[in-house]
């Protein structure tokens, strides 16, 4: 029970004497001071406009009238109050938590992304650069069109230099010139005259050959040199390798992205016995997707074959062969590995017709479909040599022009882009000393890349080899 509060009596009055308070005769009188005449308490609450007489500044320092029970403050408590009453009435956490329950379901469905995106930047397989691999692993997710926006953007502001002539740091550091016909048991082909200039007139040192790597029956097995692509692009530098076939035998090793699946026999790294007889190591092509082609290795299929597709062949003598496949799926049976993509660049010693350097579709997706990037190229000569060709600045119309020039009767492309561009040779300090990236050497300063990827069990995609034959079976001496 609640105790009724009594009226101040005035002083020196008894008990129950005097008037009343104020508060009671103006309720019980309308007419009494302090009332209204229709009956209403003339000290009720009044509302004030700011900045008006009877105005006060509330704690916000805004002008109001006295604080009002139902004011804005006080229906926002309001609010909050059922709120929190609705959600403590729902059975569920998430029900009763909502914003932490949709926090955390975001942080659940993007952990897995978050750590497949990780693993790829760290990844060298996906590239030489963390944006390198970022593209890489977004266009092998659906953000092709992304990566490709990106890069458009890039390159259009990055088109390459017209004009001027190599920068020193450019051109590769090359031994002697070759010099004149060797004189050896060992069979071998006569080494390559020296190159012309696509640029026209040939600066000191373009297009002469230097025997590099190591030497196989003491001859030089790989010959290299660097020409201008074109008479444009003049201070571009691209390198081109020739290796002479009846010295060296080639190897195509099969990666977990390309051609995928496996095990294969020939994959990264290159073995101990390998590395025995190593002398050069080069890209192959574009992801089996974008190939246009198939992939036969170890006796298998792994991807159909193609009639018409250039082709890289190998054959169970060691040889090797460059050509449009017309055997359809059936391999013959001389054959061991075979590793298509795309079209002839090159046939008849002569570009093909119709080259279009704006088809993209045709000749590879490039970073941002820029028709000058990076590119190489295979090609086979007429007595069998094997001429690759990389480097800046080219379209698929010089890259030809290239391959044609060092002496290709046939030619394809090979991979594409900047960081999958490249070609090493290595020389150990003894012809039978252990191939290492310590001893290898790129064919261009700037191609991206060491000697190391063949080596390393985590590069993904495949490659080619070649390596020195084993010395050909003494003859048999007459009468034994």
């Amino acid at each position: 029970m609640h105790r009724s509060r009594q009226p101040r009596r005035r002083p020196g009055l008894p008990p129950g004497d005097g008037p009343a308070p104020d508060r009671d005769r103006s309720r019980a009188d309308p007419a009494a001071p302090g009332r209204h005449q229709d009956g209403s308490d003339a000290h009720q609450m009044r509302v004030f406009p700011a900045g008006q007489p009877g105005s006060y500044r509330g704690q916000d320092g805004g002008h109001g009238g006295p604080a009002e029970p139902h004011g804005f403050r006080a229906r926002r408590r309001d609010r909050r109050r059922r709120r929190r009453q609705i959600r403590a009435a729902r059975r569920t956490i998430a029900g009763r938590h909502p914003v932490a329950a949709a926090g955390l379901a975001v942080i659940v469905l993007l952990t897995p992304v978050c750590i497949s995106l990780g693993n790829a930047l760290a990844d060298p397989g996906l590239g030489t650069s963390a944006a390198a691999r970022g593209a890489e692993w977004f266009r092998g997710h659906g953000g092709s069109g992304i990566v490709n926006w990106a890069e458009n953007q890039w390159y259009s502001h990055h088109p390459p230099p017209v004009g001027g002539t190599p920068a020193q740091s450019a051109i590769p550091r090359l031994g002697p010139a070759a010099g004149g016909p060797a004189d050896a048991a060992a069979a071998h082909l006569p080494a390559p005259p020296r190159m012309t200039s696509p640029a026209g007139h040939e600066l000191a040192g373009e297009g002469v050959w230097h025997p590099v790597g190591r030497p196989v029956d003491g001859l030089p097995a790989v010959y290299e040199t660097w020409v201008r692509p074109d008479a444009v692009h003049t201070s571009l530098v691209a390198g081109v390798a020739w290796m002479d076939t009846k010295l060296l035998t080639p190897t195509l090793y099969s990666g977990s992205t390309i051609p995928g699946g496996g095990p294969y026999q020939h994959t990264a790294p290159v073995s101990r016995a390998a590395a025995r007889t190593l002398v050069a190591a080069f890209n192959s092509g574009f992801l089996m997707t974008n190939a246009n082609g198939g992939y036969y290795t170890d006796g298998k299929t792994i991807l159909p074959l193609r009639n018409g597709a250039a082709s890289f062949v190998i054959y169970r003598n060691g040889t090797a062969g460059i050509l449009a496949w017309d055997h359809g799926a059936a391999v013959p049976a001389d054959v061991v590995a075979v590793r298509q993509n795309l079209d002839l660049l090159v046939d008849h010693g002569q570009p093909i017709p119709g080259l279009n350097p704006d088809d993209t579709t045709r000749w590879g997706f490039t970073l941002g479909n820029a028709v000058y990037v990076w590119r190489s190229g295979l090609g086979i000569t007429a007595d069998g040599a094997l001429v690759y060709a990389g480097g800046p600045g080219l379209n698929i119309t010089t890259l030809a022009g290239i391959l044609a020039r060092a002496g290709a009767i046939r030619a394809m492309e090979l991979d594409i882009n900047t960081d999958w561009v490249n070609f090493a040779t290595y020389q150990p300090h003894s012809s039978s000393g252990l191939a290492a990236p310590a001893n290898g050497t790129n064919l261009l300063p700037g191609m991206n890349g060491g000697p190391d990827r063949y080596f390393a069990a985590w590069w993904p995609r495949d490659f080619i080899t070649m390596s020195a034959r084993p010395p050909a079976p003494a003859a048999a001496k007459p009468g034994r």
